[in-house]
């Protein structure tokens, strides 16, 4: 297996691996790229499906040239690969499986420019001054809120949250 030749043991040792799910955590320039490229192609060798490899990476870059190199390397099965950032496997996986949890396959999702653009013209339709609600303060209300685990039933029944968003001159919103 030439591909093994040039890695260090503990690269090897993630490369060999065929039992669960590794994470390789490196610093810049260490060959972590090498390494996941490898043990893919080391996984496939070992008649692992392609279909039942899962590769995450954190920016689209970084998928190009993992896909640009696992293809590289292992050809035609790379489509077969379940590969790209976080957002975009999920998505697709959202989108494969969305008929169970009652959403069109078609949805959309927007990223913070587009959420903050549709808040402006919900507010604007409002009729609200924008210098009281503007769409940065209604957007950090709402992300607050999820991050904190409320939904708008239990926001729209909590007075203390209400009366915390709206202290400072604002009145109710709707």
């Amino acid at each position: 297996m030439e591909y093994l030749k040039g890695l260090n043991p503990s690269q090897r040792a993630a490369v060999e691996c065929v039992k669960g799910p590794v994470m390789i955590i490196a610093g810049a320039g260490s060959g972590k790229t090498r390494v996941i490229t490898y043990r893919v192609a080391h996984l496939i060798r070992q008649r692992v499906d392609a279909f039942n490899i899962l590769v995450l990476t954190f920016t689209n870059k970084a998928a190009r040239e993992m896909r640009d190199r696992i293809t590289n390397v292992v050809g035609n099965e790379a489509k077969n690969i379940w590969m790209g950032t976080f957002h975009s496997v999920f998505a697709k996986l959202l989108r494969v499986e969305a008929d169970k949890i009652g959403y069109p396959s078609n949805f959309t999702i927007y990223d913070t420019d587009d959420s903050k653009s549709l808040l402006r013209a919900i507010l604007k339709e409002m009729n609200l001054d924008d210098k009281l609600y503007s769409a940065n303060f209604v957007y950090n209300r709402i992300s607050a809120a999820k991050n904190n685990l409320i939904s708008w039933q239990e926001y729209q029944q909590n007075d203390q949250i209400q009366a915390d968003d709206f202290s400072g001159g604002r009145g109710q919103l709707g």
